[in-house]
């Protein structure tokens, strides 16, 4: 059992003496595991970076196999994400997300398209945020708990939208709501891709999808707890909001 293509490294750990077993996303073979003979070697241990664009070719004998990694680097993401705060914030974020998330050996080629486009803006601070929330958006999705801002739940209406249901992601207006806004999440603009989405708009709608990623999708992996590196990258744009 073999095949080869491109993907991102979403986590690595040390296996044995030398080796490393890697966790890569890919557009074919989804979320995937594998050992890297010499991984933890100084040749080989630099470019296995989370969120690196690696050449990959797997091997095993039997599909079920753990099996093995051969690895070439496209392209590095490291020195960005090092040299500033929100890019390494983001990037771990983005990698702790999909492995907290996708099932094993799934394919979620639309999602790796849009997580490859999202990494490769990370030298882009200005715009960052806003892609990370399209991101998120995305990814709730492709999990099945994606959010219908269309129209209305209640009334069908299509403008004067405020509110989303918290139960089923689904836009609800003011009229709509009733005596039962309070129960509902607020629905910032910035979600319906309206304003010009300053830092303070994206951090109040990734409270939104934080919501559904926390109490929909969360429970539906066994309640493990979401990775910290998502409130690490909501407390770095909330940093740059009170620094204006």
């Amino acid at each position: 059992m073999e095949w080869r293509e491109d993907g991102i490294l979403l986590a690595v750990r040390r296996h044995g003496e030398s080796a490393a077993i890697i966790e890569v996303f890919t557009p074919s073979h989804g979320r995937h595991a594998g050992i890297v003979r010499g991984g933890s070697s100084r040749k080989i241990a630099p470019m296995l970076q989370p969120g690196a664009q690696l050449d990959i070719a797997w091997r095993a004998r039997l599909e079920e196999h753990l099996g093995y990694f051969t690895v070439e680097p496209v392209r590095s993401r490291a020195a960005v994400s090092l040299g500033e705060r929100l890019a390494l914030a983001g990037l771990n974020a983005v990698t702790g997300l999909l492995v907290f998330c996708l099932p094993e050996r799934e394919a979620h080629p639309r999602l790796y398209r849009q997580t490859e486009q999202l990494l490769d803006l990370l030298d882009r601070p200005e715009v960052w945020p806003l892609a990370y929330l399209r991101w998120e958006m995305a990814l709730l999705e492709d999990m099945g708990y994606g959010l219908d801002l269309s129209c209305c739940a209640v009334t069908g209406a299509t403008e004067g939208l405020a509110y989303v249901s918290p139960r089923t992601g689904r836009a609800v207006t003011r009229a709509g709501a009733g005596a039962y806004a309070d129960r509902l999440l607020p629905l910032p603009p910035t979600l319906m891709g309206q304003g010009d989405a300053p830092d303070a708009d994206v951090a109040a709608a990734l409270m939104v999808t934080g919501h559904f990623l926390h109490n929909r999708l969360a429970p539906e992996l066994g309640s493990k707890p979401l990775p910290d590196a998502r409130q690490r990258l909501i407390e770095a744009i909330s940093r740059r909001v009170a620094a204006g």
